[in-house]
């Protein structure tokens, strides 16, 4: 006679237990994984503010009615979108690469400024969190062809100097506010961007604002 306990059905109750033990082991192994992962790439895209400093062309008549040419700065709205990207290396430290683009008008004139940066960002990793960064890449500045010319004891006529392209810096900051697991919203950032258009150099503030998806 087979004892009770060597019995195939009393080994089979002994299996289910073991599998689930296993299941809620592999569950937690997959989740741990999971939120190690969570969060490692940041992208944010809004609305961007930008001051420009614009130089253009001037042409000064003499006391011979000669013009001579002067090349002032003006300033000028800028409004367009921005778009960023952060790997991070660690909960408080990655890589971004940001792009920004903005739009508008100088003495009639439709001006564009395009910014390429790649840099360092350190940021705190709470609900409400602060970061700042440090970039560096390219800007891309192009102006339409205009004449602007002003009688007042004489003509002064200002033109465009067309398109350059220089290096530029940024250093900035900003605050996110995280309102779901994955989304957060990009209450400011602001940056100082240093370029050298036209051969002169120009710092001019940035503003952006918009939503964070964090994956």
């Amino acid at each position: 006679m087979i004892p009770s306990s060597c019995s195939p059905s009393s080994s089979s109750k002994l299996l289910p237990p073991f599998f689930k033990f296993f299941a809620l082991a592999a569950f937690v192994a997959v989740m741990a994984v999971s939120s190690q992962a969570q969060g490692k790439i940041e992208l944010f895209g809004g609305y961007s503010y930008f001051r420009a400093t614009i130089k253009q062309g001037q042409n000064n008549p003499c006391l011979d009615n000669c013009p001579f040419q002067t090349f002032p700065t003006f300033q000028t709205n800028l409004n367009g979108w921005e778009f960023s990207g952060q790997y991070k290396y660690l909960p408080f430290f990655g890589g971004v690469l940001d792009f920004d683009g903005t739009y508008g008008k100088l003495n009639g004139a439709g001006t564009r400024e395009h910014t390429y940066l790649v840099g360092p960002q350190i940021s705190l990793p709470f609900k409400v969190s602060p970061f700042a960064h440090a970039m560096i890449g390219l800007a891309r500045e192009s102006q339409d062809s205009f004449g602007v010319c002003a009688a007042v004891t004489s003509v002064i006529c200002r033109f465009s100097l067309g398109s350059d392209t220089s290096l530029a810096t940024a250093v900035g900051g900003g605050l996110d506010w995280s309102v779901a697991p994955f989304v957060a919203l990009r209450v400011f950032q602001l940056d100082y961007i240093r370029t050298q258009l036209h051969g002169a150099t120009q710092n001019q503030p940035r503003v952006s604002a918009g939503i964070v998806f964090h994956f």
